[in-house]
């Protein structure tokens, strides 16, 4: 029998939990009175798929219409420097989930003939914290990660998300007219008739009308403007364009994603939930060019080289806009990243961010008061492409044979303050330059540095072990576990949980006569403010008399 166990920190998490707590400013802090957004936001993430930075109005774009956008990002927060986790879907969609970037996460290159790569039970996404902390999630639209079977550990429902509705492969979700589509663990089936981003919208507005009390979280990501150009019905305005049929319908899927945009904040509006709600657009990567797009006649990556799966600025610097009607309008043009998210939405949820990640908290910078500076970003695509971009300098090293690179590879330096376009290459002229940057590269590359976070049941010895992990960089104090559910079990309280460390309480199983859904809860404080996890048994069922 289990009744109260608490496990340390092994010497390298001790470590690392104590010098990522004096490094790390953007650990979660109660919401300031005067900041504009209120405390514990609604927040909707809308992620574009192969939108390049230049591919919408308020970046300079002239032949695609973007106006709700636009309107989006004059009254919003328009970031012009930031970067996707990676220059294309899956391991950007990782950073952006995990907080970490593609030197450190679990899924670090796109499948190339092989399995769609998958997430893992040591992957806390930003859907699990807000989940744990009482928000409603849902995840509508591409998820980008297999396998395609329900209750893997690399699942949406497993990772976070009440809801799923949408793909689960990024092949799949090249089918803008699908045979099916997955509702949580189950498929739906359709006739082939339907198109997905329609009954994206159609949903993804349901969940905003569902809302109450409880504040919730959207992830929006949409399968446009990716390849094949299907849209639905015609060209619309740019029918009679002079353009190929591709072009017409790639800037159609442009103005179809515009018009989603407006469709979801509308329902905000109407909900009357806009003024407790921020909104993120972002994009996975540059654009593309597949099927016949040619991102040069839209000027898709605006004055940067290159696009989608190239480290070069086209490939990584993607469109960024925050608006609330509770932020007041700014251009920011301090670099952020895709790997900042889940440490700002945590900061902004008031949850205790996670310790080691390569992200930081930007909440600072949607509301003027300024947010931690990274000192270097990085890029890798094992094999294949690496970059590392500190202050104005950037370097990228190909591998043997890439991209035009002989069997020695090659080394590429730029100074992006006056050379953003990436033209001219000052490797030769500054080696030693190049050769820091690249030690820094190859440092920063290794093996994944979180430690252990979250809520975790599980039955064992016909009880019911809930086990509560401080992976974050604080202590937390006055720890009370328990349950809730059809038979409240008594809580055990210990006084003091430091990071790195991990306390494990057993409790009897509900009798028959109680069986039914089971939550375990952690309540305590951390840096002052009152924290209140929960975390809903699944698996094996409740019932005592289950257990041989």
């Amino acid at each position: 029998m289990l009744p109260f166990v608490i496990n340390g920190p092994s010497r390298r998490a001790l470590l690392a939990g104590t010098f990522a707590s004096l490094a790390m400013p953007s650990a979660a802090q109660p919401a300031a009175a005067d900041s504009g957004l209120p405390s514990r936001p609604n927040i909707v993430v809308i992620l574009a798929d192969d939108l390049g930075w230049g591919e919408i109005g308020s970046n300079g774009q002239r032949l695609i219409r973007t106006p709700n956008l636009d309107r989006m990002a004059e009254e919003g927060v328009r970031f012009t420097t930031a970067y996707s986790g990676a220059p294309l879907c899956a391991p950007s969609r990782c950073a952006l989930l995990t907080g970490l970037h593609a030197g450190h996460g679990t899924v670090r290159e796109n499948p190339e003939g092989g399995p769609q790569f998958a997430l893992t039970d040591a992957d806390v996404t930003f859907a699990e914290l807000l989940q744990l902390s009482g928000y409603r999630t849902a995840c509508i639209g591409k998820w980008g990660f297999g396998p395609e079977l329900a209750g893997h550990a690399s699942h949406p429902n497993m990772r976070g998300f009440d809801e799923f509705f949408g793909y689960i492969g990024h092949r799949h979700a090249h089918q803008y007219f699908p045979k099916y589509l997955w509702h949580n663990g189950s498929k739906v089936q359709l006739d082939g008739k339907s198109y997905a981003p329609h009954l994206f919208r159609k949903r993804a507005i349901e969940f905003i009308k569902e809302s109450g009390e409880d504040p919730f979280l959207l992830y929006f990501p949409t399968t446009l403007p990716h390849s094949p150009s299907v849209i639905a019905g015609d060209e619309g305005r740019y029918e009679d364009m002079p353009w190929s049929g591709p072009n017409r319908r790639h800037a159609a899927q442009v103005d179809r994603l515009d018009n989603d945009v407006a469709a979801l904040l509308r329902t905000l509006r109407e909900a009357g939930v806009a003024e407790r709600t921020l909104v993120l657009f972002t994009s996975d990567n540059g654009p593309h060019r597949e099927k016949g797009v040619t991102p040069e006649l839209f000027d898709s990556n605006g004055p940067l080289r290159a696009d989608k799966r190239d480290v070069y600025e086209g490939g990584i610097r993607v469109p960024l806009i925050a608006w609330s009607p509770a932020l007041r309008p700014r251009v920011v043009k301090q670099p952020v990243a895709g790997w900042d998210v889940l440490p700002t939405l945590a900061d902004l949820a008031g949850v205790p961010v996670p310790a080691n990640l390569d992200g930081h908290s930007f909440r600072g910078l949607l509301t003027g008061d300024g947010a931690p500076k990274h000192d270097h970003l990085v890029w890798n695509r094992p094999d294949k492409a690496q970059a590392i971009r500190r202050g104005r300098w950037k370097a990228i090293r190909f591998a043997p044979n890439i991209a035009g690179a002989g069997p020695e590879g090659r080394v590429e330096l730029y100074d992006l303050s006056t050379d953003p376009g990436e033209q001219l290459d000052l490797a030769a002229d500054r080696p030693d330059l190049a050769a820091e940057l690249l030690a820094t590269l190859d440092a920063s590359i290794g093996d994944d540095p979180r430690i252990p976070y979250g809520l975790k049941t599980e039955i064992t010895d016909g009880q019911i072990v809930v086990t509560l992990q401080n992976g974050s960089t604080v202590p937390w104090n006055e720890v009370r576990l328990g349950l809730d559910g059809p038979r409240r079990a008594r809580a055990h309280t210990v006084a003091r949980v430091d990071p790195g460390m991990a306390i494990s309480v057993g409790f009897p199983l509900p009798a028959a006569r109680s069986r039914g859904r089971v939550v375990a809860r952690a309540d305590f404080e951390a840096r002052g403010r009152s924290q209140l996890f929960r975390k809903t048994h699944r698996g094996t069922p409740l019932s005592a008399d289950a257990v041989p």
